[in-house]
């Protein structure tokens, strides 16, 4: 079972949450692909199936930037990617987050 993971953490301090950015977790030959379907997938499931918890979904959407963000923007049919394994998936987020910080401070 993954083990869960805050992805506020870095955006917490002194009392002020800074506003999250926009980031993109890039593809790897690891990553796994599925069929969305509007009515039976959502992405806590996902999370769920790939990741052993159902706390990860936004790991998938920041994987899928296409639709901005947003679970109900996903067609119906639609492949999606699966950042895979869940440990490697963390890793990309948290250097992702590592090049903002650098870039935007």
């Amino acid at each position: 079972m993954a083990q869960y993971y805050d992805r506020y953490e870095k955006f917490r301090g002194n009392g002020i949450m800074e506003q999250i950015p926009n980031i993109t977790i890039k593809p790897e030959s690891t990553d796994k692909q599925a069929v969305y379907k509007v009515g039976r997938s959502r992405l806590d499931k996902l999370s769920q199936e790939y990741y052993g918890n159902p706390y990860h979904g936004w790991v998938i959407l920041m994987a899928n930037p296409q639709w901005g963000g947003m679970e109900f923007d996903i067609p119906d049919g639609e492949i999606i990617r699966i950042p895979f394994p869940f440990t490697n998936a963390i890793e990309r987020y948290i250097l992702e987050v590592k090049r903002y910080k650098e870039l935007y401070g």
